[in-house]
C-alpha cells in the first residue's frame, strides 16, 4: 500500500486517498507505530465528496478519530493540490466542518474557522497555579500562560496527563515573550504526549492571548519544533499559516 508522508511544523502525517469508506482505527495504529509501522502523529484519508474536492477521515496515532487537526489540514491541502484533484485555493470537509485552504509553494494557510470559548477555571496545581481556559478550536483545549518561559514543559508529566484525563482536552502551556512572540507546548490527545507542534493548540493559545493578554489580531507562535507559525484573525475566524514539508512515498505491507 502506498502512503505519502508529510511534516507540518514538526507534526508528521501519513496521507492517502481512496474511494472506500470504512473504519481504519486499527490500520492507523499499525501504520503510525514508530517501531513496527512507518511512524506518524496521525493518518489522514481523503475521500470523494459531492460538494467539495474531497472530505477526510483523520485518525490519531492511537487509532482514535479526531474531528480536526490544524497541521494535518495544511499538509492535506498541499497533497491534494500536488496530486491534481484540488486547486491551490480550495475547501474540504472535516468532521468539524468546512476548512478553507490556500497553497503557495510550500507555504499553506488554513482557515480554521471560529472558536468557542467554553469556560475559565482557576486551578491550584504546583507550578501551573492560576487561570486556565477551556476553548474549542475544532477540538477541545485547555490553555494556561506561565510567567517564566522555563516553565513550559517539553516532555509529558503526571500533571499534564491528569489534566488531559480530567477535562478530555489537549493541554497547552504558553509564554508571551517581550517581542510578542508566543512560545508553547501542547500535550495532545490521541498521541498522549507533547508533540513538536499542534495547529489547533496554537489557535487556542492565540485566541486566549487575544481575549485576555493583550495580543493583537496577528501573532507569531513558536512550538517545540521551533518553526514559526503566523496566526491572525479574519473576522472571527482564525487563519493559520506556515510551511509544510513533503517527506516522501512510503510502502506499507498490510499483511505483516
Amino acid at each position: 500500500m502506498v502512503l505519502h508522508k508529510y511534516c507540518g511544523s514538526g507534526n508528521d502525517f501519513l496521507i492517502f486517498h481512496t474511494f472506500k469508506h470504512q473504519k481504519r482505527s486499527e490500520f492507523a495504529k499499525k501504520v503510525c507505530d514508530r517501531h513496527y509501522g512507518i511512524g506518524a502523529d496521525g493518518l489522514a484519508v481523503l475521500l470523494p465528496h459531492s460538494k467539495y474536492p474531497y472530505e477526510w477521515e483523520f485518525y490519531n496515532s492511537d487509532g482514535s478519530e479526531a474531528t480536526m487537526c490544524g497541521n494535518a489540514s495544511r499538509c492535506v491541502a498541499h497533497y491534494a493540490y500536488h496530486q491534481g484533484f484540488a486547486p491551490a485555493n480550495h475547501s474540504f470537509l472535516t468532521q468539524a466542518g468546512e476548512i478553507q485552504v490556500k497553497v503557495k509553494d510550500n507555504v499553506v494557510e488554513s482557515n480554521l474557522g471560529s472558536y468557542k470559548s467554553l469556560k475559565k477555571i482557576h486551578l491550584n496545581i504546583q507550578e501551573y497555579n492560576g487561570d486556565w481556559y477551556l476553548i474549542d478550536t475544532g477540538v477541545p483545549h485547555l490553555v494556561h500562560f506561565v510567567k517564566e518561559e522555563s516553565k513550559i514543559p517539553y516532555s509529558k508529566n503526571p500533571i499534564l496527563t491528569q489534566l488531559r484525563q480530567n477535562y478530555n482536552a489537549n493541554v497547552n502551556i504558553a509564554f508571551i515573550q517581550e517581542n510578542g512572540f508566543i512560545s508553547l507546548s501542547t500535550y495532545e490527545r490521541g498521541v498522549e504526549d507533547i508533540t513538536l507542534a499542534c495547529g489547533t493548540g496554537m489557535a487556542a493559545v492565540f485566541a486566549i492571548a487575544s481575549m485576555y493578554y493583550g495580543i493583537s489580531k496577528k501573532a507569531i507562535l513558536m512550538p517545540p519544533s521551533q518553526e514559526q507559525l503566523t496566526l491572525s484573525f479574519k473576522d472571527k475566524n482564525i487563519l493559520y499559516k506556515g510551511e509544510v514539508k513533503y517527506i516522501g512515498i512510503c510502502i506499507f505491507n498490510q499483511n505483516k
